[in-house]
């Protein structure tokens, strides 16, 4: 376990987390809604500090990261545990885990990996086409001191730090970790509040606000599960698109990632013309715009705004071209390319 960063002691042995807008008051013996920040006789701890499932290399592009060092991998970390609970999510077996079935999955789910361990592995491994590391597929801001400690070794190292987020933190931490990121990929599961108190116990303008304050620092991507019923109306796409137009800018790429039924929800999947007609939407006012979750579709490869032409072309998460020079201008006709980040030549 690790001393929590951001909270406050009170009275009676309480503690407050500051961590995320949840501000958790939590008494002795118990955690904050994470499941994973507890009250040990008055101080808050991190119980999942250094326990990770394991480090595969990922295809950079299947975080999804799609401007950012093309063709590379990286080093994925994720952990058990999220701030959510989201009735649809798609990898609830570990972001639910602490949340269904305690403590006691820490030490038959996770293996030990130091944030020493973690660099040692990540640099290792550079040479092989590895950018550095990505905090993946549970939430990994709840594992807060982990990412910070380790984030700051591999900058040091001079490799890249990535987050998948659902990009519920406040302010004051976020700003402290964002030196140390290079890209990050929010999922804006909804611009409809009600979305998120319903299906996800939470709220959203936090998750704006991150994302405000994050473009100003690093590469950022943004996520949105399309779910029939629940988000895939043309007037919740619009709105989706304009906001993002409006404050993170054009030039934002935008993944729209087919639902499938699992863990509370079972609405049948996203049908495929759903997708395109967000893509159609999206793509009047957003310059990148993509579909994922399913193969063979228009929307993988990135076209180059201005020519039309395929820039980087992808199949899966396979590049299959790449029409740009190394000040990632259009081969065809010479438009910056938001990409940030050299293409690995394997």
């Amino acid at each position: 376990m690790k001393e929590a960063m951001y909270y406050e002691k009170l009275d009676a042995g309480k503690v407050r987390c500051r961590l995320c807008p949840f501000n958790c008051f939590i008494d002795e013996g118990q955690t904050g809604v994470c499941k994973s920040r507890k009250n040990i006789d008055g101080k808050l701890y991190s119980l999942i500090y250094s326990r990770y499932t394991g480090s595969p290399f990922d295809p950079i592009e299947k975080k999804p990261l799609y401007h950012f060092y093309p063709n590379w991998k990286i080093m994925s970390l994720g952990t058990i545990g999220c701030n959510f609970a989201c009735e649809f999510c798609q990898n609830w077996s570990s972001s639910q885990a602490l949340a269904e079935r305690g403590e006691r999955i820490l030490s038959s789910f996770t293996k030990e990996i130091t944030p020493e361990d973690a660099v040692k592995i990540a640099k290792s491994t550079h040479k092989k086409g590895n950018a550095g590391i990505a905090y993946t597929y549970n939430e990994p801001l709840i594992g807060y001191e982990y990412v910070f400690e380790t984030a700051k070794l591999i900058k040091k190292e001079g490799l890249k730090n990535v987050l998948v987020t659902n990009g519920y933190i406040n302010q004051e931490p976020l700003i402290k970790l964002l030196p140390y990121i290079d890209a990050m990929n929010v999922d804006i599961k909804s611009i409809n509040p009600a979305f998120y108190e319903t299906l996800c116990k939470s709220k959203l303008q936090p998750v704006l606000e991150t994302c405000k304050r994050a473009v100003k620092s690093c590469l950022i991507e943004i996520t949105n599960l399309i779910i029939p019923t629940q988000n895939d109306s043309e007037e919740d796409i619009e709105k989706l698109t304009d906001w993002i137009s409006e404050n993170l800018g054009v030039d934002t790429p935008v993944h729209f990632s087919r639902y499938h039924p699992d863990y509370k929800l079972d609405i049948p999947a996203t049908p495929p013309e759903t997708l395109i007609k967000a893509r159609e939407i999206a793509m009047k006012k957003l310059h990148y715009v993509y579909i994922g979750n399913i193969w063979g579709l228009e929307g993988e490869s990135t076209y180059c705004p201005s020519c039309g032409k395929i820039v980087i072309g992808r199949s899966g998460y396979m590049i299959t071209s790449y029409e740009m020079d190394e000040d990632k201008k259009c081969n065809f006709c010479r438009t910056k390319i938001n990409v940030r980040g050299t293409y690995w030549k394997n």
